[in-house]
């Protein structure tokens, strides 16, 4: 399956209601005759990209996480059985996963991302009743980011000590007293 196909299919699990609805716009041209424009509204609730990569790379919405996840490995047609990469990601305003998936039977790869703008309490669905293999990820993750995932069966420290102030990995992070000065 290519790509294209993936999208198809992916984007079809996820219907965006507002794309059935045309919605026209009015705007004036310089002799003040009006043209009715439609508006593109993205068929799908998930947005699609390559971004100059091979993997097709879905944008997920955080309530949406779980059952796209679920879905991808469930689905017979996808089968997104392995995750080789979970990673945590702190872009300025808003922290976030990146998910690297594989299907070993089609040979096909995905990239999935989701974020939020909400550092003082990050949290997101855990996926490791998935793949188990999420399970250390997520720790990590909540490690050096201080994300949380909801419904993981062990999320405790994996790296850092209990009393350990702050998060290493996000950009903000400021440690005073560990600090390297060339």
């Amino acid at each position: 399956m290519n790509n294209n196909e993936l999208q198809n299919l992916i984007g079809s699990w996820f219907p965006n209601q507002e794309a059935n609805k045309v919605v026209e716009t009015v705007p004036e041209t310089e002799e003040g005759a009006e043209i009715k424009v439609p508006e593109t509204v993205n068929p799908s609730l998930l947005s699609f990209s390559e971004e100059g990569s091979q993997f097709l790379n879905i944008a997920v919405k955080k309530e949406q996480l779980h059952d796209l996840m679920k879905r991808l490995k469930e689905n017979p047609e996808t089968n997104f059985d392995y995750l080789f990469c979970l990673t945590g990601m702190d872009w300025g305003k808003e922290l976030g996963i990146v998910y690297h998936l594989e299907s070993t039977k089609y040979r096909h790869q995905l990239v999935v991302r989701v974020n939020t703008d909400n550092r003082e309490n990050p949290n997101f669905d855990t996926v490791c009743d998935i793949w188990k293999t999420a399970e250390f990820h997520e720790r990590e993750v909540f490690d050096f980011f201080g994300i949380k995932f909801n419904n993981h069966p062990n999320l405790k420290y994996l790296f850092l000590t209990e009393g350990w102030e702050g998060y290493p990995l996000r950009k903000d992070y400021v440690d005073e007293v560990n600090m390297v000065i060339k």
